[in-house]
Parts: C-alpha cells; structure tokens; sequence
C-alpha cells in the first residue's frame, strides 16, 4: 500500500468539496464513516466520495459495511475489534483494514492494513483511552502489513508521532474541521515527508 495520508469522514453537504481539496493537499486515502445514516442514504454518500475518488485515482473506503463496500466500488472496507471478523469482512471480496489498540492485536491482526490508536485523545471516539506513542513506537518495529497511525493527530503533535516512527497517518478533525482543508492536508502530507 503506498498510501500515507488517510482522511476519516462522515456524510456532510459539502463532502465532495472537502475530498477534492483534501485530496490537492495530500490525501491520498478516504474512509467514509457514518453510523446514523440508512443504508440507502449511505449509498448516496459512497457514490458522492467514490466519483470524487475515482476522478483523483484515490482508493476508497468503508466503515464497518462490507456489503456497501461491494455496491460502492470501494476498494477497502475498515472493521474494528467488535465489528465483522476480518476473515468474514473479506469474504466479500474486498481487502480488509483493521483498528488495532494494543501490541497483541497488532501482532495477531491478518487484515491487509492497520489503524494503530488512538494515539492521542479525540473527541470522534470519546470512549477509548488513548494508546500513546508508545504504540506507535511498537507498531513501527513490529508490524508486518502497513499500518496509519490515528487519534487526535494533528499539526501541533504529528511531529512527536512522526519521530516515534509512524510514515502514514490517519486524521479526522485536522482536515474536516479546518478552515482550509488542502493547506491543513498540504502540512501534514509536509510532516510525513520527514518520514523515511
């Protein structure tokens, strides 16, 4: 997988002007997750992201849904520890990401990449307990498939998150809620660049 910048987000009337100037700025890899739409309103949504993907060659993916994933064309389906097992969640015939929030899920993960967090405290996950850097310090000497470092990143810390040895980054409010979302993707595709 060569892609370093990855963008989290929901359904939103200005989705497909968030994705092109996300994408100018460095994103090179979308999820859309959205848990309080039906699934026909949600399709909607992945038909929005997947034109604006698609014009852009950047890969797609769902949350949670492998099933809308298929219908999509989405390239990716992401499940948590308490979602879909991986191994069924590919059945659909769609590759698999997988969050991971402790060094022996990663060494036991069988997706084809992973979410290592969170690594700091964020609001978009209000009750998990942030892993740390520490994580992602383990993540970088162990991990056998590529891996995102996620959790309240964001141009004050992705420094610290770089150094510790993270080359991809998963982040939600620090592009979606940015007043200029190509210049705040443009900076962090920037601290990645340091990145070996």
């Amino acid at each position: 997988m060569d892609s370093r910048l990855y963008l989290v987000v929901g359904a939103r009337p200005d989705l497909a002007d968030l994705l092109e100037a996300a994408i100018r700025g460095g994103v090179d890899l979308v999820q859309i997750r959205e848990k309080s739409l039906r699934d026909r309103e949600l399709l909607e949504t992945l038909a929005v992201a997947r034109d604006v993907t698609a014009r852009f060659g950047v890969p797609l993916v769902v949350n949670d849904r492998p099933d809308l994933a298929v219908l999509a064309g989405a390239d990716f389906v992401h499940v948590g520890q308490d979602d879909l097992p991986v191994d069924d969640a590919r059945s659909f015939g769609v590759p698999v990401g997988l969050s991971t929030h402790s060094t022996t899920q990663i060494d036991q993960a069988t997706s084809d990449y992973l979410g290592v967090g969170p690594v700091f405290a964020t609001p978009t996950k209000p009750g998990d307990v942030p892993v740390g850097l520490e994580l992602v310090e383990y993540a970088a000497r162990h991990a056998t498939r590529p891996w995102f470092a996620i959790g309240g990143i964001d141009e004050e810390n992705v420094a610290s998150v770089v150094a510790a040895g993270a080359t991809r980054l998963a982040v939600v409010r620090a592009i979606a809620d940015a007043s200029d979302p190509e210049r705040a993707s443009r900076a962090l595709r920037s601290a990645l660049g340091q990145a070996p």
